[in-house]
């Protein structure tokens, strides 16, 4: 076969499939060979393959939106500075600007030209989130980005094969954990090493000169796909705005998505100005998280690349908070690029009701530490925790589940196994879940302390606990989250402060909002809850109107019946607007 040929549609399929083994296999790679949690734990990372003009065409499972889907742009900006014909074999890129890559500077974006018989083909990239960049440690409460941690602008991290051993000194001399960051930084070589080693396996044994026609008839088909998921969509324009706690005050964000024949803009305009704490979201960010739940409401089957992004344009004023200019903070931007989702399916809901979501807590609870270790020696942590997902028109949401990031919890012990953190409780939370014929997911209380009878330093980056998540359709809101001291202390969720020795630390997480009205449950389902310990007895009796047995647990149907007929809750959440 040469780059020539068309390709049949079972052809076509089988070469996706290699490209989806190979990045997997990348992404492999560097979970593997990772020095932090962060990555081989959590999956904070994601990889994928791109053709030689820096469209990507295919992703690795793991991953998150925030990092794939801005790597989609940010591969483009490094071509810019080093068109591909000018790079050599055994060259490969890095930055963490956030303005080009994926928001903050925390994450590295690595990309890897891939050579064939002596001419570039393509690209592999990766992005990770390192354990330290320097600054004031990762959190939310800087006033400007320089405060953030090393800049590291678009540049040669290898130069035909050779590191580029000035940038490691200058990493290594800024960093508090210069271990696992080198660490990472040559694990996310390797893992584009191994990627592009594996596409050339793959183009070998299909006798294939380049990615040209492969890469064409891949976007062609996400682009078509794509444009008729949209087409099928009434004509019009769907708004929607959430609030969200913000630093120390409220932040709205609105979005108005308009469909027009097979296109689709959202646009934030009326959205909240950028703010002078690291809340902040660039545009490459908001644009990651905009597309991302759109395709899931829209197009979950057809692939996530170059050309599922075509048919979408995403609008933020420059200077508003979802779009903001330099030199603003934006250590925390995952708080508030989190919630797009949310606005997103409040917007398709009234549109495409039976495909999307309630309101879930959204961001993640980013949890660091830094101090002394119980043996004296300096240490920088950082973990990920999520509370509950919202309610789907036809199943529970999940606790204590990430959505959408997509990062994975870290198990207790392990955060014990590699910091001096002592979680003495881990546990759902009852009742935190929102109440509907589909409950929202339950959030998770965490009791932690840091060992070794040191102060220590916290960074919280928490949300919701103003706002809590709205259910859907007349279902009930998730409860909101909290965050206090053993003292009785309440502090900043957003702002770092100084642990005592032993001190403990409580977090409970907020729960997700319910779809439908909480007494369409059915009533075996409620039962099933009680004994599970998501739900209390009186929260049935009460909310979803069902009456058990204290005892025995059986559902006394009579009283059922008698609670059902009553007046009926009004509902809560749901009011979407449409032109």
């Amino acid at each position: 076969m040469t780059s020539k040929n068309r390709y049949d549609p079972i052809t076509l399929e089988v070469l996706w499939n290699r490209l989806i083994s190979t990045v997997n296999e990348q992404a492999a790679a560097l979970m593997h060979a990772s020095f932090t949690t962060v990555v081989r734990e959590a999956g904070d990372l994601s990889a994928g393959v791109f053709d030689e003009k820096g469209n990507m065409l295919a992703q690795a499972v793991t991953g998150t939106p925030g990092h794939i889907n801005t790597m989609a742009t940010c591969v483009r900006h490094l071509l810019k500075e080093y068109p591909i014909e000018t790079l050599n074999e055994g060259d490969t890129l890095i930055t963490n600007d956030p303005w080009l890559a994926s928001g903050h500077y925390h994450d590295l974006t690595i990309v890897t030209p891939v050579f064939f018989r002596g001419h570039p083909v393509g690209l592999f990239a990766n992005t990770c989130h390192v354990m330290d960049i320097g600054g004031r440690i990762f959190g939310a409460d800087a006033t400007s980005v320089f405060e953030e941690g090393l800049a590291i602008p678009v540049m040669k991290l290898v130069d035909r094969g050779r590191m580029n051993e000035d940038l490691i000194k200058i990493i290594r001399a800024n960093v508090r954990t210069p271990l696992p960051v080198l660490g990472d930084i040559h694990a996310m070589v390797a893992a584009n090493e191994v990627g592009g080693k594996k596409l050339i396996e793959m183009m070998e044994d299909y006798s294939m000169a380049d990615l040209k026609d492969l890469s064409d008839a891949i976007i062609k088909r996400s682009e078509k796909s794509m444009r008729k998921a949209i087409a099928d969509i009434p004509d019009g324009t769907y708004r929607h705005q959430i609030d969200v706690d913000g630093f120390d005050t409220p932040i709205v964000i609105k979005l108005a998505i308009t469909i027009k024949g097979d296109h689709l803009t959202a646009d934030y305009t009326g959205s909240s100005p950028q703010s002078n704490r690291g809340i902040n979201v660039v545009y490459n960010y908001c644009h990651a998280y905009t597309t991302y739940p759109i395709k899931c409401s829209i197009s979950p089957e057809v692939p996530n690349n170059e050309g599922s992004f075509r048919p979408v344009t995403v609008i933020a004023p420059e200077g508003c908070i979802l779009n903001c200019t330099r030199p603003a903070p934006v250590g925390a931007r995952h708080i508030l690029g989190h919630f797009l989702s949310a606005v997103v399916f409040g917007a398709l809901s009234h549109v495409l009701p039976d495909q999307v979501i309630a309101e879930g807590s959204q961001g993640l609870w980013n949890t660091q530490f830094d101090g002394i270790t119980e043996d004296g020696e300096p240490f920088c942590y950082v973990f990920f925790s999520a509370g509950g997902a919202g309610a789907r028109p036809n199943k529970d949401g999940l606790s204590a589940t990430a959505f959408p990031s997509g990062i994975r919890g870290v198990p207790a012990e392990v955060v014990e196994n590699v910091s001096p953190i002592f979680m003495e409780c881990r546990e759902l939370i009852t009742d935190s879940g929102g109440a509907g014929r589909f409950r929202g997911g339950l959030g998770q209380r965490m009791v932690l302390k840091v060992r070794g009878g040191h102060p220590a330093q916290h960074s919280p980056m928490y949300d919701r606990i103003h706002f809590p998540a709205k259910g859907f359709a007349g279902g009930l809101n998730g409860a909101k989250g909290r965050f206090f001291l053993d003292d009785g202390t309440v502090p900043h969720p957003k702002t770092k402060y100084m642990l005592k020795p032993n001190q403990k630390i409580t977090l409970e997480l907020p729960g997700g909002g319910g779809f439908y009205p909480p007494d369409e449950r059915d009533p075996l389902a409620v039962r099933e809850d009680v004994m599970d310990a998501l739900v209390s007895l009186n929260q049935a009796r009460d909310v979803y109107r069902v009456a058990l047995d204290p005892v025995t647990m059986e559902i006394d149907h009579h009283q059922t019946q008698r609670l059902r007929s009553a007046t009926k809750r009004p509902a809560e959440g749901g009011g979407y607007e449409k032109d």
